[in-house]
């Protein structure tokens, strides 16, 4: 039995993985090895934007595996689908950002973003945000928000610090010994917290009076989940390093940062080859990232994306939903207490809806569909939610 190999031979990240034993995924439905089908109202916890196995993203990917895959080191050859990506995440990018450094994962741009500000400033001090995640290596791990997740793997970086999301009182904190702050656009893990007040554009303002760099994570939000292609255009703000992954590679493992050429040429010299991957910009990845950047850009998918947060919304009203956090198709029910929010995932996936829990904040579930999703599938995956909620007690 697939699932039973699974558990005895994959090495897992909790004690209870759900274990859908997947046979194959289509659009916004995933089957298992039984033939039962489920509506994925999580698309890879963000990262299928377009939803599985887009037929442009597909069809990227067969014509360029007939042409090469793997050639050489990152940086060294020119490439078609890399040059060609980059390109054109540069058009799509503010003006101070003029160069794309490819990377395997989320996590190491993350990685790679956090040296280029160390390279940059000349300092060691990094601030972070309370209730963050950025990934799970070491230097994106030093910068996550909960103690909690670090503890067993210390020591981690040094001149770490950390301020509360939202909070401008504690931007004094950032100061002329701070090499750059890295914030999530929009907190994930944390219960999908939005940027309140200008907080963006005043941490920005702050670091730049100090001389620090401002890192936004744009990992979750990015790629037009939110109505924007770059979540951090809803908020009045430039950063100087944007940090991209998930939904970028329409389901293939794909992450990237950006900068200015001032900034990015840094990583060529004193020492050479300051940052580093093999597989970066691999040719079928980045023909899968140029298709789904292609077809989000060149369709209405956007353009839709608020009117499906709208009827999102007024199809979960009920009594059992504190309220909805979130923006465009990253929304996050709350629910009075953490055991709901557990059964109603658990319930749902039971009942043929794939739904998913977040980090930190415990009493919320997550949805964040493919951007594919029509009207009609999400009223069936708003009424499956519901129909869980009728049958649980005291919720």
């Amino acid at each position: 039995m697939l699932k039973d190999d699974f558990l005895k031979y994959q090495a897992k990240t909790t004690p209870n993985p759900l274990g859908i034993s997947v046979a194959k995924a289509k659009g916004v439905y995933i089957t298992d090895t039984y033939g039962k089908k489920y509506l994925d109202f999580v698309s890879g916890v963000s990262a299928c934007s377009l939803g599985h196995c887009h037929p442009k993203v597909t069809r990227a990917i067969r014509k360029q595996s007939k042409k090469y895959l793997h050639v050489m080191v990152y940086g060294e050859f020119a490439q078609a689908p890399a040059v060609n990506l980059c390109k054109e995440l540069i058009e799509l990018l503010p003006d101070n950002q003029e160069s794309v450094y490819l990377t395997n994962s989320g996590t190491e741009a993350i990685e790679g973003a956090l040296k280029l500000a160390k390279r940059a400033t000349g300092r060691s001090e990094l601030i972070g945000a309370h209730q963050s995640y950025h990934g799970s290596t070491h230097g994106a791990l030093s910068l996550l928000g909960s103690e909690y997740q670090k503890t067993r793997f210390r020591p981690l970086l040094p001149d770490i610090r950390f301020i509360r999301f939202n909070s401008e009182e504690d931007l004094k904190l950032i100061t002329n010994k701070t090499a750059a702050v890295l914030l999530e656009t929009i907190q994930g893990g944390a219960g999908f917290i939005l940027p309140k007040n200008d907080f963006l554009k005043k941490t920005k303002d702050r670091c730049e009076a100090v001389g620090a760099l401002l890192i936004l994570d744009e990992i979750q939000p990015g790629f037009g989940r939110t109505g924007k292609f770059f979540s951090f255009e809803h908020f009045n703000v430039k950063p100087d390093i944007v940090v991209m992954g998930k939904g970028m590679g329409g389901g293939l493992p794909i992450g990237a940062f950006s900068a200015s050429h001032q900034l990015m040429q840094l990583l060529e010299e004193h020492p050479k080859l300051g940052h580093i991957t093999t597989f970066g910009g691999n040719s079928i990845i980045t023909s899968a990232a140029l298709a789904t950047l292609r077809t989000i850009r060149e369709s209405q998918l956007m353009n839709k994306i608020s009117s499906k947060e709208a009827l999102i919304r007024k199809e979960l009203m009920h009594p059992c939903i504190q309220e909805i956090r979130g923006i465009g198709l990253m929304l996050a029910p709350l629910f009075k207490k953490p055991e709901i929010a557990n059964q109603v995932v658990l319930k749902s996936i039971d009942n043929g809806l794939i739904l998913f829990w977040l980090l930190w904040e415990k009493k919320a579930i997550r949805i964040t569909p493919p951007l594919t999703i029509s009207e009609k599938e999400i009223k069936k995956g708003c009424k499956i939610l519901k129909s869980v909620l009728d049958e649980l007690i005291g919720c």
